[in-house]
């Protein structure tokens, strides 16, 4: 497959992220806080429910174009897989360093930085799928297999830990009829 192609489907994949990512913000609260929506959709403000918002999107386009172009594109899985990894550490190391710098959380910059990690994963997808990068495929599916798992999981059975800490109540996990602070 051409780098025209590629180019093309990861910028496809980026807009579609960064428009489904953005929709899941609001899906679980819209949809009556349907509990299987819950799995896969942010059920409060933490830094964890909102890496859903990038993890399930890109996902998604990677299922889709392992389809489309899995013959002509041997690395497909493994750009694929650490474009969502790096695209999942740079939202959590950019968080926490500039909060830890300011004191506290934006929304403008916690918005912009997800965009940002949007178009950096697919662009280092691109660029290793472009390149001579090998991979073994296999460990791109059982990794990502885990981080799904880790998502859904983890959004029924919380871990009291900062990262997965809602900023706006201070609680874990799943918050009934929680009280929106302006």
């Amino acid at each position: 497959m051409d780098k025209t192609k590629i180019r093309n489907y990861q910028i496809i994949s980026a807009i579609f992220v960064c428009i489904l990512g953005t929709l899941l913000h609001f899906t679980y609260e819209f949809l009556g806080e349907n509990i299987f929506v819950a799995a896969f959709s942010a059920v409060n403000e933490s830094v964890w429910e909102h890496l859903k918002l990038l993890f399930f999107p890109m996902l998604l386009t990677t299922i889709i174009g392992y389809f489309y172009m899995w013959k002509n594109v041997s690395n497909f899985l493994c750009s694929k897989a650490l474009g969502i990894i790096v695209s999942m550490l740079f939202i959590i190391i950019f968080f926490y360093t500039y909060t830890g710098i300011i004191g506290k959380s934006i929304v403008f910059i916690d918005i912009a930085s997800f965009f940002v990690a949007v178009i950096l994963g697919e662009y280092l997808a691109y660029k290793l799928m472009i390149s001579n990068f090998k991979c073994n495929n296999i460990i791109s599916v059982v990794i990502l297999t885990i981080i799904l798992i880790s998502f859904i999981v983890f959004t029924y059975f919380t871990p009291n830990i900062g990262l997965f800490k809602d900023s706006v109540t201070n609680q874990y996990g799943i918050i009934k009829n929680k009280v929106k602070s302006n």
